[in-house]
């Protein structure tokens, strides 16, 4: 007897599962597992893909998120202390996991190289993750334990309509702070003696300067094919879509390998 042959899933529902996981673990095993199909040509992009509206993304139920001003306070000198910091920056690269797989999953009309690179943001950022998650375990924690905000997400949410906004503030924005106070943060760790810590944030700062490198690339791609000026179009949307200006101080080299042009750092300048 003839069976017709199921159609695999394609990758913008296997993106999809992922993004709606709400185990931490799983959506880990469930990205690495992607990314493996992809590189083995086993999904295929569905250019007819309607994606919906994903107001809250897979997710624990802790932490609790509360408002930024509320979040767990922590600091440089104690363990708990360094214990509530890396819980924080690994919230940061949980939604990260999940803004870069909304990113395959929303817009299916893009070249496929930039699915390539989202999903190679979505494998890193879980390693992020698990290695930040190591470090709580290891120290009595996990996880969850302390509050979190919910300011990645909602951009994600007011950026969804279109590729271009989303890249710029996204990548661009958001997550380019981080190459603005990593360093420092590594320089008061190392003084304090958490080598360890060190080197987890020493790997996650050159893999984010990728990162946000790829939202560039992709801000500049869609710029360029609506005709408008990258640098403008990135000061505009700034204005429109931020409560308050991005403000310094910048860490010039790694926004420039990241993708900054040097218009672009002096209109950040100014603003400080």
């Amino acid at each position: 007897m003839n069976m017709a042959k199921k159609p695999a899933d394609t990758l913008q529902q296997r993106a999809f599962a992922c993004l709606m996981q709400a185990d931490v673990s799983k959506k880990v095993e469930m990205v690495n597992a992607l990314s493996r199909d992809w590189a083995q040509q086993k999904v295929a992009i569905d250019r007819s893909s309607c994606p919906e509206p994903v107001p809250v993304p897979g997710r624990p139920e802790n932490p609790e998120l509360v408002h930024p001003t509320k979040v767990s306070k922590r600091n440089f000198k104690s363990e708990i202390g360094r214990i509530r910091l890396v819980h924080a920056i690994a919230h940061i690269e949980f939604n990260a996991i999940n803004l870069a797989l909304d990113a395959v999953y929303r817009f299916p009309d893009m070249p496929e190289d930039f699915y390539q690179d989202w999903l190679q943001v979505a494998t890193e950022e879980a390693k992020h993750f698990c290695l930040l998650q190591t470090y709580l375990t290891e120290r009595g924690s996990s996880y969850g334990a302390y509050t979190a905000h919910n300011g990645l997400w909602e951009m994600a949410v007011k950026t969804a309509h279109d590729v271009m906004i989303r890249m710029a503030l996204v990548p661009r924005v958001l997550e380019a702070r981080g190459l603005d106070v990593t360093p420092t943060m590594i320089r008061q760790l190392d003084q304090v003696g958490d080598t360890e810590l060190v080197r987890i944030l020493e790997i996650i700062f050159q893999e984010e300067i990728g990162h946000v490198k790829i939202g560039s690339h992709w801000f500049y791609h869609c710029c360029e094919l609506r005709g408008k000026d990258a640098a403008t179009t990135f000061a505009e949307l700034m204005d429109e879509y931020l409560r308050s200006p991005v403000t310094g101080p910048f860490e010039i080299d790694a926004r420039k390998a990241a993708g900054f042009t040097e218009q672009e750092i002096a209109m950040l300048c100014a603003n400080t």
